[in-house]
């Protein structure tokens, strides 16, 4: 690791270091699994996904993309950890130079907390950025945010779960709300009578035909899931493009993990304008392997996905000129048809922005309720 830094905070064991080798990436990256363990609500990641998202050479968001990482010590002991993260596509869509910091665990412990922040603060200072946003894990088009509440319920696939303190420390080192993130939840019994009706009437008087994502076919599909995706998106608070490679990067991912009937592609006269994507929660099996499929970790998590009875939605969207037309309720519906025709029985919506008005209502208005608050940070520089 880098040079070590003593804490000007009074407690001459708290140190910060720069993470610069294979020993130093490798604790960075188990350190939440000795924090967390013993917690029934945390569900430990794969740590080779994690490996993925920090992997400078192989990850393509790092084609555009720079960071940094640093672990804070307590008496040499690892009690913390942050990213400090510079996405030059983000800064040119959004014309600001916003740095982003992500990948934060902490103890309880303010002072261990503001000294990383302070830390990847500076990192972001010297390369011109005049505001830090964040926690994203690594960009604005994945895992985000601080779960501000129902801290006693684990995450759905690919979304985050932190401590109840974990906001305290952001209030404590100086940040504040920059925008709130929305997770729905539904279970079949509560989808109301009217998504029904409306979804069956739409889709017998709309020119809108519904398929379902060809896996033959998976890189075209991939090609107008992308186009799609970067139009329906591109009005969106924080929103940033996905790159070929990056698309085509997760989309390789989730191939492991996506029910091809559950990827719904809307079109008008063969023009893609919207798709869905819900994903069964893996997260209900993964919670049983601690990060690893070898050597015991795989037959496990194929014993325990056989019992997956719950999907998360992470992407619904409609391109602006086919907005307004029922579209997103007859995804919902589709979804929500085959899903429990399938043996799913409850649904997550997630992530929402706060100020997404049209899909919070349209979630509302199908019987769901918000039960998760994520919460992004902002501190000026």
């Amino acid at each position: 690791m880098g040079k070590v830094e003593i804490s000007s905070y009074g407690a001459m064991d708290l140190t910060v270091e720069k993470v610069e080798t294979d020993r130093g990436r490798s604790e960075f990256i188990k350190l939440p699994y000795r924090l967390h363990r013993g917690n029934d609500a945390w569900v430990p990641p794969l740590i080779s996904e994690v490996k993925d998202a920090l992997n400078t050479r192989k990850n393509p968001f790092y084609e555009h993309a720079s960071i940094e990482q640093f672990i804070a010590r307590r008496g040499g002991r690892a009690v913390g950890r942050i990213a400090a993260i510079i996405d030059q596509n983000f800064i040119e869509v959004q014309g600001n130079q916003v740095g982003l910091f992500g990948f934060f665990e902490c103890i309880d412990d303010s002072e261990a907390a503001s000294l990383l922040f302070d830390h990847a603060a500076e990192s972001l200072k010297s390369k011109g950025m005049r505001l830090m946003l964040g926690p994203t894990n690594p960009s604005m088009n994945d895992e985000l945010g601080v779960l501000v509440d129902a801290f006693d319920i684990p995450p759905a696939i690919k979304m985050l779960w932190n401590p109840s303190y974990y906001p305290k420390l952001f209030e404590d080192a100086g940040f504040s709300k920059a925008m709130d993130l929305f997770a729905w939840t539904m279970h079949e019994d509560d989808v109301s009578d009217r998504l029904i009706r409306l979804g069956a009437a739409i889709l017998k008087r709309t020119r809108v035909t519904f398929r379902h994502i060809n896996v033959k076919r998976f890189d075209e599909e991939v090609k107008v899931l992308r186009e799609v995706y970067n139009s329906a998106w591109s009005d969106n608070w924080g929103f940033v493009p996905w790159t070929r490679a990056e698309f085509e990067h997760a989309a390789k991912s989730l191939k492991k993990v996506i029910d091809p009937d559950l990827v719904i592609i809307a079109e008008v006269d063969g023009r893609p304008v919207a798709f869905s994507l819900a994903l069964p929660d893996l997260n209900m099996a993964l919670k049983h392997i601690n990060g690893r499929l070898f050597p015991i970790g795989l037959p496990l998590l194929l014993w325990h996905a056989r019992k997956i009875d719950r999907v998360r939605i992470p992407i619904l969207g409609v391109i602006k000129e086919y907005r307004g037309k029922g579209i997103d309720t007859v995804l919902y519906y589709e979804t929500f048809r085959i899903g429990t025709g399938k043996g799913y029985h409850s649904c997550e919506m997630s992530w929402i922005l706060e100020d997404n008005e049209l899909m919070n209502r349209a979630a509302k208005m199908m019987g769901a309720r918000k039960y998760k608050t994520y919460r992004l940070y902002e501190r000026p520089l």
